[in-house]
């Protein structure tokens, strides 16, 4: 697959960041502990069930204190609906320990502390970070790692590798990039039949034929 020219990606550049420049995350919170929680529940499950699942979790468990000395099997109950629900109720209760135990119940707002809880990988941290402090920063889930690789910015095998290449080749305004490529993946680039008389990227497109990533 031809790669996208310096040209092409300012382009692409341009593009996102006009029609995505105040893209926020779907998820709901209100504060960082319940951004951390809600990102956390999102792996392989959507925006949408996971803020159905919050609201009463996050009213039983209004902080860090509160989750942290939760029955395991009452945080599964309010998010058994939700994808690997058995480990992710095990993961943010020791995530909150770990916040209470070494960051005085306050979540730690770099990316390098936040990977030191449990169930928050890069992805999950640099989302958080995105979203709570507009930083620098990508995050490639499916939809950002679909989406770039059918416009040739990567050829990539997995999402760290083609995270390093997004930074790498769009070096500012990543956080709106990632907003941005996430919700063109969710509505417009989809998987399974892509909306492509609504694409504004279609003259980048390399993948019309197959779309297959």
């Amino acid at each position: 697959m031809k790669k996208a020219t310096k040209k092409e990606i300012a382009e692409i550049h341009q593009l996102f960041i006009e029609r995505y420049d105040e893209a926020v995350t779907e998820l709901t919170y209100k504060n960082a502990y319940e951004l951390v929680v809600a990102v956390a529940l999102s792996a392989q499950c959507t925006d949408k069930r996971v803020n159905i699942l919050t609201p009463p979790l996050f009213k039983k468990y209004p902080t860090t204190k509160e989750l942290a000395m939760a029955d395991i099997d009452e945080v599964k109950s309010f998010i058994n609906s939700c994808s690997f629900f058995n480990n992710k109720a095990k993961n943010i209760i020791l995530m909150a320990q770990r916040v209470e135990e070494v960051y005085g119940g306050e979540i730690p707002l770099n990316e390098k502390d936040l990977q030191t809880l449990a169930g928050v990988g890069q992805k999950t941290a640099n989302v958080v970070m995105i979203e709570y402090t507009g930083a620098n920063l990508m995050a490639v889930d499916t939809h950002v790692f679909r989406v770039s690789h059918r416009l040739g910015l990567s050829d990539d095998k997995t999402a760290i590798a083609t995270e390093a290449t997004l930074v790498k080749k769009f070096k500012n305004d990543l956080h709106a990039l990632h907003q941005g490529m996430v919700l063109f993946g969710r509505y417009i680039c989809k998987a399974k039949n892509p909306q492509c008389d609504e694409c504004f990227l279609t003259e980048y497109c390399r993948t019309t034929d197959t779309f297959k990533v």
